[in-house]
């Protein structure tokens, strides 16, 4: 059973530890001398020396350096220095490659947090991440770096950001009751936290279950330092050609050198004579004329902005058929973007890509402002405050800290002059009932200084909001939310989803006071709703264009996705 199969008090068992004490210091210092510090750890490097020699285990470079020995042995200087310099500079390349599996693991090692909060001897301490030892328990809050692989004893609306291990931008919810049975894969383990993700949202606790390379990100590191290229199909029959030839070479010179010596010739001049057969039956040239050839056809790639970084893929690569591709990050940019709005029983088009808040917002293709329709300004209002994401341009590109379906929402605002600093100034926020899977919505409460009432904005999945709202703003005015036009703001949502949208709604409520003891049922009905924003991960511009090229080229493009079907179809649609 994995640890996502077992119960909190088999797992406390199994790694002897106290959840409400957490582990002893001294039982802390124990554990790291058995399990070693929670790092991962790049191989001893290879002395330069050491990968020198490794390029000459290829078949054909062991001949071609018998054959520079013999053309030494036999006075034949200019040959040896020639077929010493190609088996030299075959080795160098060879170093050039050497060592990219170290860089990726370092880059991996970046991943790693540098501090955690964890619980010893019953206080939480803040200690390097290093540190941290199978049964420590962890404590996580938004904007954390999980330090090791966790088993989740607590979350409360926990959201966690895998993207570094599946690829996927978007938060995963996490329930630390959640009872998983059968091998699953590392998304469906709704009960873990992993080493290196990212807490966008929400707080938890959880006992440590692997450190290191005992984790999910360092079994990525050890497969990377591990792996072996698998050989092109132009080395196999390289490899098969030099045992070809290097064994009829032997075959000849033997019976050369057997057929001169029944002759009764000399043996010294026979002995010559087999040696100098097998210099010219030698094709020492060969390797250099395969490097040139494919340099060439490297260079050609590189002038149509194809970079080849191993020069023997480029036999390979031209024998392709299929290509596959991830679509988060690879056809798409990894950034959450909202692309459509629907507000005042009209369609917005939102133009801009990514995180910048930069882009028009238009109207039957005519730029429009927050004020130009009644309730744009409600809907990004909403949108903003009941959210807990932020914008960061200290960098000098726009990145997103928190959710990033909130944090789209927020460069929509901003697309129209409006920022969450300057929206909670004027709208403090003084409550909230958070997120849930259950209920699909979250709600914040504000003070309205102007009127001197107070507002809750909600925020959440459309099929669910609307059926607890009875009003709805509608060009001005608020209206009865009748099964008419549930039905169609419905299937403005459902034409949204369509086209590959993930889309939320916006509802508020006024109160006179803030409630004393809000609960769900008090605070999220009778609402008056807003409107829908659809967003999405828009795909790369330049991906069209090389999809094309590949298809005129004979090759199928394969998108590789776990998004529901009709959402991978619309986005390679």
């Amino acid at each position: 059973m994995e640890w996502y199969n077992k119960g909190k008090n088999e797992v406390l068992k199994e790694l002897s530890t106290d959840f409400s004490k957490g582990l002893s210091e001294k039982e802390a210092e124990l554990r790291i001398e058995e399990y070693g510090k929670n790092e991962l750890e790049v191989q001893t490097k290879k002395g330069f020396l050491s990968k020198f020699i490794a390029q000459f285990a290829d078949f054909l470079i062991i001949i071609l350096l018998l054959a520079a020995g013999i053309s030494a042995f036999v006075g034949e200087r200019e040959d040896a220095i020639i077929i010493l310099s190609i088996v030299v500079i075959n080795a160098a390349l060879g170093i050039y490659q050497e060592g990219k599996a170290e860089k990726s693991v370092e880059a991996l090692q970046k991943l790693s947090a540098p501090n955690a909060k964890v619980i010893r001897d019953s206080n939480m301490v803040i200690i390097p991440a290093a540190e941290i030892v199978p049964g420590d328990v962890v404590v996580l809050d938004a904007g954390d770096i999980i330090p090791a692989d966790l088993r989740l004893f607590e979350s409360s609306n926990l959201k966690i950001e895998e993207a570094s291990l599946t690829g996927e931008s978007l938060p995963v919810e996490k329930d630390a009751k959640a009872k998983i049975l059968g091998n699953v894969g590392i998304g469906d383990r709704h009960n873990m936290g992993f080493s290196s993700t990212i807490v966008t949202y929400g707080r938890g606790k959880g006992i440590v279950t692997a450190t290191g390379h005992n984790t999910e990100i360092g079994n990525i590191a050890v497969k990377i330092q591990s792996y072996g290229e698998e050989e092109t199909p132009l080395q196999i029959k390289l490899n098969q050609l030099g045992k070809v030839l290097g064994t009829l070479t032997i075959a000849i010179c033997v019976i050369v050198f057997i057929v001169g010596m029944l002759q009764g010739r000399e043996t010294l001049k026979m002995l010559l004579t087999s040696i100098s057969l097998a210099v010219a039956a030698i094709p020492e040239g060969l390797p250099a004329i395969v490097t040139i050839v494919l340099s060439i056809g490297m260079n050609r790639m590189a002038g149509k902005n194809a970079i080849v970084k191993k020069l023997l893929a480029v036999e390979t690569l031209g024998a392709t058929s299929v290509i596959c591709s991830d679509k988060t990050g690879t056809l798409t940019q990894n950034e959450m973007t909202v692309v459509k709005a629907y507000v005042d029983d009209k369609i917005l088009d939102v133009e801009g890509i990514g995180y910048d808040p930069s882009g028009e917002v238009k109207l039957k293709g005519r730029s429009i402002s927050i004020n130009s329709l009644p309730n744009l300004r409600n809907l990004i209002s909403i949108g903003t405050l009941s959210n807990d994401a932020q914008l960061d341009n200290s960098t000098g590109s726009y990145k997103i800290l928190g959710d990033p379906t909130e944090g789209a929402i927020v460069a929509f605002a901003g697309k129209l002059g409006q920022t969450s600093q300057q929206l909670n100034m004027i709208y403090p926020r003084i409550q909230e009932l958070p997120f849930d899977s259950v209920r699909k919505m979250m709600t914040t409460f504000h003070s309205n200084y102007v009127e001197g009432k107070v507002v809750s904005f909600t925020k959440g999945a459309p099929d669910i909001v609307i059926n607890k709202c009875n009003k709805i703003a509608l060009n001005g005015r608020i209206v009865d939310f009748t099964k008419e036009l549930k039905e169609k703001v419905l299937s403005v949502n459902s034409k949204f989803a369509r086209s590959a949208l993930r889309v939320l709604s916006g509802a508020y409520k006024v109160w006179d006071r803030l409630p004393e003891h809000p609960t769900f049922e008090q605070v999220e009905n009778d609402m008056i709703f807003v409107g829908l924003v659809g967003m999405i991960d828009p795909p790369r511009p330049e991906v069209k264009g090389s999809i094309s090229l590949c298809k005129e080229a004979g090759i199928e493009t394969v998108m590789i996705t776990g998004d529901y079907r009709e959402t991978a179809y619309a986005i390679a649609k």
